[in-house]
């Protein structure tokens, strides 16, 4: 009883237009109360006048006889028609904002846990949210550049994602992950600033191209800041040596089999070299997060930690036939 009443209380804190109604529907029993006792009616009778009064139907079938009938008419008149209008009034503005704000895409009533931010309008934006939205990750991009390159069910938010405003109004701080990728690298080091003050424990990753970046990315938290170009470069240099190593990585990052993984090291695979952990985890094994750097344990075999992270590749769950 007590939760239920600590909830109500908290409503009611919350909701004016709560607060409206309930505040009406004591005037109404109140003043149903105060007729039956004037005018010697049943309390039924007279929550059945009290309710014809407040919604202003008045069939007049049941009507004050003498003087203090009238004064509790008036007062319950001037008391619940407002206070019932207001608290509908105020009900109806919030539905009416609600769809309409979803219409134009501006917020959605709440954001999902695995839900990606994204802020700035990078080239690779487009493909990127295109391929988050195919595998069923909800999206949000921060961007003034308009939404006719992006896939229609990202949400986008026009503002400026190098401003406080901007970065705030994607709420950050509840999404599962950030991506910041601005035109260009100042824009990218100024909205990683202003998501370290506001989400200073969301998983982020920067699409950054030089190492100075790079760099100062890692020091404001930034878990990974990927170059794009030297992506594409090392791709296509890795194929021209072997011709199907695009082909592989292709496969691996673009296929509704797989999904790559970034987890805790298991305790049997502590204080293992990584290549020997390979024989212990399930799944394949393609590198692990050792000292803040990513090592694939054939140049380099670290001994794992139990703070290193591994990067593995497995079935994907989400499609039942593989």
């Amino acid at each position: 009883m007590t939760a239920i009443l600590a909830v109500l209380v908290s409503k009611l804190r919350r909701s004016q237009s709560l607060r409206l109604a309930v505040g009406g529907a004591v005037c109404l029993v109140g003043g149903a109360a105060a007729f039956s006792v004037t005018q010697h009616l049943g309390f039924g009778l007279a929550l059945y006048w009290a309710i014809t009064t407040a919604t202003t139907v008045g069939y007049g079938d049941v009507t004050p006889h003498n003087t203090a009938g009238r004064i509790v008419a008036s007062v319950t008149m001037l008391t619940t028609i407002p206070l019932f209008a207001s608290a509908f009034a105020l009900f109806a503005g919030a539905v009416a904002s609600t769809h309409l704000r979803r219409l134009l895409g501006v917020e959605r009533a709440e954001m999902a846990e695995d839900e990606v931010v994204v802020l700035g309008m990078h080239p690779s934006v487009p493909v990127i949210t295109a391929e988050l939205v195919r595998i069923g990750r909800a999206v949000t991009v921060v961007t003034t550049a308009g939404r006719s390159s992006l896939p229609d069910d990202v949400r986008v938010i026009d503002a400026d994602p190098t401003s406080e405003h901007g970065v705030g109004r994607a709420h950050p701080e509840r999404a599962g992950q950030v991506l910041i990728a601005g035109a260009d690298e100042a824009q990218v080091l100024v909205t990683a600033v202003l998501v370290h003050q506001l989400a200073p424990k969301t998983p982020t990753v920067a699409i950054a191209s030089t190492p100075a970046v790079r760099r100062a990315l890692a020091e404001l938290g930034v878990g990974a800041a990927i170059s794009a170009d030297e992506l594409l470069a090392h791709t296509v240099a890795k194929s021209l040596e072997a011709p199907h190593a695009g082909e592989l990585l292709l496969r691996i990052i673009d296929s509704d089999g797989y999904a790559l993984q970034e987890v805790p090291i298991p305790p049997e695979a502590v204080g293992r070299p990584l290549s020997e952990a390979r024989a212990v985890v399930h799944g394949v094994v393609l590198g692990a997060v050792h000292a803040g750097a990513v090592a694939m344990g054939v140049l380099d075999d670290p001994m794992l930690e139990a703070d290193d992270r591994l990067l593995l590749l497995r079935p994907d769950r989400r499609h039942a036939g593989v």
